[in-house]
């Protein structure tokens, strides 16, 4: 959550402590909504008695972009570029699922290469997002340690992903059969002593962040999202994986690498079963620290690889056979899944998205009602979620 989330937090906090303690009444607050320069616009409407949360109802949609109905009518190359737009923490899931799915629609056998490549800009983009959710944590909750560093170490990688991709969001680097163009030289090199050097960050300042009594005080026994209630409202991800649901599709549908990375043992798929905010923070640690060996093992593995080709030669118009498609991919923050239905032309006839923040925000209700108001910072913090992410 932005910064200015936070001061909303707290003159909330004591707006309601006041009114709680003089008056007893129960107050509707309006938490939102934001800009989307602070994380995005979502509201949530707060039922508070004293300093204790009532109830919580997210008001989602004000970041609604259309992004199903504009997929009707670009074709297959173009619907690649809207893919990702949702999602500014994790977008080249976004555009890596859909092209999965395309491919699998037209039966395309992607270069060895480019399937390697893939695999590793896609555990270099998880990497980048743990680090953005472990050191955007809010000072309040954090003690004595600072986790900006973590945030900071962001741009370590995203330098390397840049010179690669071209683009430090949205990498755009995918294309239908492969990727636009083959890794620089000496790149390898370069990314390899990133990832080193944000593994050292990561193996420093994590562990302490995570025995800072501070932070454990404010999110142990927080926000708890059970079992039940994760699968109840869709929760995929870390925040899933935290409550004891464990589920990851690279490991449990393969896809790209992962099935070769399993086979070594450098896939591994971290659970907890608490459920609360601390729990979710400590796995998100752990998962981050296994996205880096995964990138390392992805270098490592296209070292030993001859050059060849990173794509698929492609007709001029492109379309995909009539019949439907469904395909899915394990994002940073959750389950991604793509439902592709064609009328054998060159623009889809519809692509449904589904999402890993929807089903997150869903649960909110279940996790902060009865918590105190001072909780919500802790569990916003906890749950790995994008706004645009939500509405689509």
């Amino acid at each position: 959550m932005g910064q200015t989330t936070l001061r909303t937090l707290r003159h909330m906090r004591e707006t309601v402590v006041g009114i709680g303690a003089v008056t007893g009444e129960t107050q509707v607050l309006s938490l939102g909504p934001h800009h989307p320069s602070a994380h995005g616009a979502l509201r949530l409407r707060l039922t508070v008695a004293e300093d204790r949360i009532a109830a919580c109802e997210p008001e989602v949609g004000f970041m609604h972009r259309g992004a199903e109905k504009l997929f009707e009518v670009r074709d297959y190359r173009q619907i690649l570029m809207l893919a990702s737009r949702h999602d500014w923490v994790s977008g080249y899931s976004s555009e890596l699922g859909v092209a999965l799915v395309v491919e699998q629609m037209l039966g395309i056998e992607v270069p060895l290469r480019a399937v390697w490549t893939r695999t590793l800009l896609a555990e270099l983009t998880r990497a980048l997002a743990g680090l953005a959710f472990l050191g955007g944590l809010p000072r309040e909750l954090t003690g004595a340690v600072d986790p900006l560093p973590l945030f900071a170490e962001r741009e370590t990688l995203q330098d390397v992903i840049e010179e690669a991709a071209g683009g430090r969001v949205h990498l755009m680097i995918t294309r239908v059969g492969g990727l636009l163009d083959d890794l620089p030289d000496g790149w390898l090199d370069r990314a390899a002593s990133a990832v080193r050097r944000v593994q050292g960050r990561l193996g420093h300042t994590g562990p302490a962040l995570l025995v800072d009594a501070t932070l454990r005080s404010r999110t142990q026994g927080v926000g708890v999202l059970d079992r039940d209630t994760a699968l109840a409202h869709g929760v995929t991800g870390a925040a899933a994986r935290a409550a004891g649901l464990d589920l990851d599709l690279r490991r449990d549908d393969p896809y790209l690498a992962y099935p070769e990375l399993a086979a070594a043992g450098v896939l591994q798929v971290p659970t907890r079963t608490d459920g609360d905010a601390y729990s979710r923070l400590e796995l998100l640690h752990e998962q981050t620290a296994v996205a880096l060996r995964l990138a390392t093992a992805c270098i490592a593995r296209l070292r030993e690889m001859d050059p060849g080709p990173v794509g698929v030669r492609l007709p001029k118009i492109l379309k995909a056979p009539e019949g439907s498609a469904y395909g899915w991919v394990e994002s940073p923050i959750g389950v991604n899944g793509y439902y592709l239905v064609s009328r054998g032309e060159k623009t889809p006839w519809r692509l449904k998205l589904r999402t890993a923040s929807f089903g997150t925000v869903s649960a909110l209700p279940a996790m902060v009602t009865g918590a105190r108001v001072d909780d919500l910072v802790a569990v916003l913090a906890s749950m790995f979620f994008v706004t645009g992410d939500i509405d689509r």
